[in-house]
């Protein structure tokens, strides 16, 4: 069972990808986003290409907890692309996606940034693959029991 992280933003979908022992996330790609149907079929082609059984979408809420006008869109991509999964066979339809607070993700994927020395142009370019390694990084970390259940 492998993970893949979701940074979903209305111009690119940040990509990272768990190792096969859903300890450690790493970035995969940024997809530029053209529109929904090609959006969710490159998505799907990198479920296919990890053999993942579970995507983590990054969720944007405000800091008290509410909604905002960029969850609802985040939730409308997730819906397109559960609707896509389901209609492209038995494997792909039983693909699970769950949500993961992305509160401060971005900000956390700069800061690391900063710290390695990344260029400030180079940052621009990478951000939103260094925020969905944070996204599915904590998820890792917030269900370690879960994707591990030997060391229970």
């Amino acid at each position: 069972m492998r993970l893949l992280g979701l940074d979903i933003g209305d111009r690119t979908i940040g990509v990272a990808v768990s190792d096969v022992n859903n300890i450690i996330a790493s970035g995969v790609t940024t997809i530029e986003r053209i529109g929904i149907r090609r959006d969710t079929t490159a998505v799907v082609d990198l479920i296919r290409e990890y053999g993942v059984t579970r995507v983590v979408c990054g969720l944007p809420r405000r800091l008290d907890g509410t909604d905002s006008p960029q969850t609802e869109k985040v939730r409308t991509f997730v819906q397109k692309l559960a609707n896509k999964l389901r209609s492209s066979g038995a494997e792909l339809a039983a693909v699970e996606i769950v949500f993961e607070d992305e509160a401060l993700t971005t900000v956390e994927a700069a800061d690391v940034m900063i710290r390695a020395n990344v260029s400030p142009k180079d940052r621009k370019k990478i951000i939103d693959r260094q925020a969905a390694i944070v996204i599915l990084q904590s998820y890792i970390e917030d269900h370690y029991k879960e994707l591990h259940p030997e060391t229970r």
